[in-house]
């Protein structure tokens, strides 16, 4: 069972993510937006820390929060935890670097993607559903 991340230890690790400046492989393409899991990002350089799904999937909104315009694919869409993709998410650190990422997988009707992106403090946002 992973642990369940509220959002003042969500923000503790953004921004501790955020100070870390040394190069790594893990930030090898940008990933401050949504990304598909890059093939050159090795899935045993990353490790669970928590997660952000405090209710079961299914009864989780997909609404999601774009206040200023922003969308999903924006690379400054906020990050509101309680919002879709974000009430998905289980929070990954790299364990090169300290860096740390959020991650689900987009479901379709013929495809899975699983998905990622850097954790920073500076987009985040507490918004109320």
């Amino acid at each position: 069972m992973s642990l369940l991340l509220d959002y003042s230890l969500l923000h503790e690790l953004a921004t501790r993510s955020q100070a870390v400046s040394t190069a790594c492989s893990c930030v090898n393409r940008s990933l401050v937006g949504w990304e598909s899991m890059p093939v050159s990002l090795p899935e045993e350089q990353l490790r669970e820390v928590g997660t952000l799904a405090h209710v079961a999937e299914e009864e989780a909104t997909f609404s999601e929060y774009h206040p200023d315009n922003t969308r999903y694919w924006s690379a400054d869409a906020p990050i509101a935890p309680r919002y879709f993709p974000y009430n998905r998410c289980n929070v990954y650190e790299c364990v090169e670097c300290g860096r740390c990422f959020l991650r689900y997988t987009e479901g379709g009707g013929y495809f899975v993607d699983r998905r990622i992106r850097l954790l920073t403090a500076s987009p985040m946002v507490d918004a109320p559903l």
